[in-house]
């Protein structure tokens, strides 16, 4: 289950892939890979449908060689049609497990982008042979209630991981899992709730940054470029295995409010809010790095450090696609 060798994730190095499909390939962590992809010589589609996800994070691509972006829900009757490939590796980040958590529930949506989004994704990938990983988040626990509050992001996360985990078992196809845990970095968004996307927000903004609790809960925090570089070499091995990709460090929620503050040169004075924020799960990363071989490189401090950089250096937003270009572009 050992990486391939010829693959090193931020190096001129040969890829073991030559075409690759990321879904929500849009969004904060799959506009990165897009282009670390494009980078190492692979050819990519790019496919989203911009519920969450920013055209703007790939448009810089969309004049690169062997780059196609296509407007699309993975889970559309006929979406596979679309895509004829063929391709070598099936990045599937369109699931729940890697949406904005705190977003408005579209609970019919996200439970079909679950089922049969990563249906589509993972037929795909074994029409063509292709590695297939797919993208989901911590786990989080049944409480046993079917119609309960944010249920629905929560069972889809399950539903998917137990479809490719079946699939794999019942098919012999070359699918796998990577969990990740607290991204964040530059072209984060800052208005998705999160830590410490609302910190960021707050303290730009020179409003109170609102702590919960006593700010004593801990939060796992992944640079994006570590992120990249693990989910990356989770794709070249061959793990059925869930793989965790999370930071070692689990700052407290008040840490990273005092760090963001400094960064940022605010006047803004931490305001400590009713309800603790829960203890979720930590990342348990021994087989990422025994395996495959990976190492967070970026301390939490240095990545809030990069990522505040990025946020005031940020230009005016880059203008959508020409409309003669609206869904679907290509070199």
């Amino acid at each position: 289950m050992m990486p391939t060798a010829a693959f090193g994730p931020r190096e001129e190095a040969r890829s073991p892939w030559r075409r690759a499909l990321v879904t929500g390939g849009a969004g904060f962590l799959g506009s990165r890979l897009c282009t670390r992809l494009l980078d190492s010589g692979v050819e990519v589609d790019c496919l989203d449908d911009l519920s969450t996800g920013r055209a703007e994070k790939v448009a810089h691509l969309a004049g690169r060689p062997g780059f196609r972006f296509l407007e699309q829900d993975v889970s559309d009757e006929g979406c596979a049609g679309l895509l004829p490939g063929p391709y070598d590796l099936v990045l599937h980040l369109a699931g729940p497990g890697v949406c904005p958590g705190p977003w408005p529930e579209r609970p019919v949506e996200i439970l079909d982008t679950g089922s049969l989004g990563t249906r589509t994704a993972l037929a795909l990938a074994e029409r063509d042979g292709a590695r297939f990983l797919l993208a989901s988040s911590p786990p989080v626990p049944a409480d046993g209630d079917p119609v309960g509050p944010h249920i629905a992001r929560a069972e889809a996360v399950r539903f998917s991981e137990a479809l490719v985990a079946a699939h794999a078992a019942a098919h012999g196809s070359d699918a796998g899992i990577v969990r990740l845990f607290g991204g964040y970095g530059p072209g984060m968004r800052t208005d998705d709730g999160g830590i410490p996307a609302v910190f960021l927000e707050h303290a730009l903004a020179g409003r109170p940054v609102t702590v919960p609790g006593d700010g004593s809960t801990p939060h796992p925090l992944c640079y994006v470029d570590d992120m990249v570089d693990g989910v990356l070499l989770v794709a070249a091995g061959r793990s059925v295995r869930p793989v965790d990709i999370g930071g070692d460090e689990a700052p407290t929620a008040v840490e990273i409010a005092r760090r963001v503050v400094e960064l940022t040169g605010s006047g803004s004075t931490l305001t400590f809010v009713d309800g603790q924020a829960p203890d979720g799960p930590r990342p348990v990363t021994g087989f990422a790095r025994e395996i495959f071989g990976w190492l967070p490189s970026v301390t939490w401090q240095e990545g809030l450090e990069r990522t505040v950089a990025s946020l005031r250096g940020r230009a005016e937003p880059v203008p959508p696609a020409p409309a003669e270009r609206a869904g679907e572009w290509s070199a």
